[in-house]
């Protein structure tokens, strides 16, 4: 999981990204594929069972204002309990998955802010830090630039989906951009 390739990750997240906003759930399916076997090195049938999480947790998080974050928050603690024991990292499974939501709350938070005023874009680059820092055992600070590059990316997905979700549009071109930008700089350090 520490030895990713920042291009191949980024690309899979941006198509993820695409398919989550227009519900389309079985080419979600397929991207996570790609995202858990690029991003956390798992053999492919684990890559199966871990992209099953990733595709329940975000089915569960989709709806809003009605969602399910407990569901989202299990869904994902599996996922990390999966890449825990396959390559026996330090990080705390629950923990884990208690930061992955709380990125996702952020980005919400973000994406509404009729209904969160106070949301800022500071506070989900502090989330994604926060989730990067305890996933690699790294001081949080040193992986800022990579959260900033994520964040970047989700607000160019953000005005993507504003503007109507068009799949062609140039924008998805500049969210990957973004994303392996993050991913690159995460690569760096871990």
């Amino acid at each position: 999981m520490r030895t990713f390739d920042p291009v191949r990750l980024g690309n899979a997240e941006a198509d993820a990204w695409v398919f989550y906003y227009q519900r389309r759930w079985f080419a979600f399916l397929r991207a996570a594929l790609v995202l858990v076997r690029a991003g956390f090195g798992l053999s492919w049938p684990r890559s199966v069972q871990g992209a099953w999480y990733v595709l329940r947790g975000n089915q569960l998080w989709a709806p809003f204002p009605d969602n399910d974050p407990e569901g989202a928050r299990e869904q994902m603690r599996r996922f990390y309990a999966l890449v825990h024991r396959i390559h026996r990292e330090s990080f705390d499974v629950d923990e884990a998955a208690r930061l992955e939501i709380g990125w996702w709350r952020a980005h919400r938070e973000m994406q509404h802010r009729d209904a969160y005023p106070d949301a800022t874009k500071e506070q989900l680059v502090d989330a994604l830090a926060t989730l990067y820092a305890h996933l690699y055992a790294v001081p949080a600070g040193s992986v800022r630039a990579a959260a900033r590059g994520r964040a970047d990316a989700m607000a160019v997905s953000d005005d993507w989906v504003a503007a109507g979700r068009d799949p062609r549009s140039p924008a998805i071109e500049v969210e990957r951009q973004a994303l392996v930008r993050g991913y690159t700089a995460l690569r760096a350090v871990v």
